[in-house]
């Protein structure tokens, strides 16, 4: 994965970083079951059937986004009916939230993304964010409520020490998390840093767009990585459902793929939203010829060239 450079969608600015040691701190959030919901991406489908799941879950239940939130959601009802949703539950703000909030900072889309991203993608993404923006402007209360929100949470399940970050562990725009980084033996020493400062036994984050669970023992207990994609997107190969993360004391139902850490149950859940009624209301606002047809149609009606496999679990 190579570094991102200066330009706007591959910067990382300096006000995006936070140190690993913040998320050592008291819990923002303390639940039996904790759903965290990254990437919804203005999926409205996808946000029913999440507040649909967390309904039918036992107990004390928290749903946390953890940002990205907001991107396809150009038309202002959508909009307006994400952000009312997720300010009522636990939020951070992703990169495309902190770019709307404000005026063009520069960064773009804030995605930072690598140099394996071409340019193509990279100008697509910051001619979403502009869209995306413009209809931000007519909402100036929501802009000043996404840009005070923090950029990680921590989460307090049973005995397992969660922390919710949109990127990595120490930046809001971070590929740590990454399936490739995650799975390369020179990151090691940067995860186990990462854990060791923020004392959390679970970083459940999302950014990548694409998901991975990974389990590692730096010689303290058993710790993992969560990365839930994308919730309002496909994920894998011919699949049409996005993924949230749960953890929870108890075991799930229907786990796509887990593991089990500090006590706790990790699990990556499939978002099985109305995909037609989605493909619809995406078509709509972003029909043949937009920056977001072309860079994401393809995926949201037929999912990406990922398989399955390649998220799933594996100790290291």
């Amino acid at each position: 994965m190579s570094a991102p450079d200066g330009r706007p969608g591959r910067s990382c600015p300096t006000a995006y970083r936070y140190a690993p040691r913040t998320l050592d701190r008291a819990p923002d959030v303390e639940a039996e079951t904790l759903l965290v919901v990254g990437g919804l991406y203005g999926n409205v489908e996808a946000l029913d059937e999440v507040l649909a799941m967390a309904a039918r879950e036992p107990g004390a239940v928290a749903i946390a986004f953890n940002g990205d939130f907001h991107w396809f959601d150009a038309s202002a009802a959508d909009f307006g009916r994400v952000q009312g949703e997720a300010l009522r539950h636990a939020a951070l703000r992703g990169n495309v939230e902190t770019e709307i909030a404000g005026e063009d900072s520069g960064a773009g889309c804030g995605c930072a993304y690598p140099l394996d991203v071409s340019d193509q993608d990279v100008e697509r993404s910051n001619a979403i964010l502009s869209r995306l923006r413009e209809t931000a402007r007519a909402f100036p209360a929501a802009r000043r409520a996404l840009a005070g929100l923090p950029m990680t949470l921590v989460a307090r399940v049973g005995a397992s020490r969660v922390g919710i970050v949109h990127g990595d562990a120490s930046s809001l725009a971070g590929w740590g998390f990454a399936q490739a980084a995650l799975d390369d033996p020179a990151h090691r020493r940067w995860l186990d840093n990462a854990f060791a400062e923020s004392r959390v036994d679970v970083f459940a984050s999302s950014h990548t767009c694409l998901p991975a669970l990974r389990a590692f023992d730096f010689g303290r207990g058993p710790v993992a990585v969560a990365n839930n994609g994308a919730a309002g997107m496909p994920n894998f190969a011919g699949e049409r459902f996005g993924v949230i993360t749960r953890v929870s004391v108890r075991p799930a139902r229907d786990s796509l793929y887990g593991a089990r850490v500090a006590g706790a149950f990790v699990d990556a859940l499939a978002v099985r939203y109305d995909a037609d009624s989605w493909e619809s209301r995406f078509l709509a606002s972003w029909p043949a010829g937009s920056a977001a047809h072309d860079a994401y149609f393809p995926r949201i009606a037929h999912g990406p060239g990922f398989p399955r496999e390649r998220a799933l679990p594996r100790a290291a």
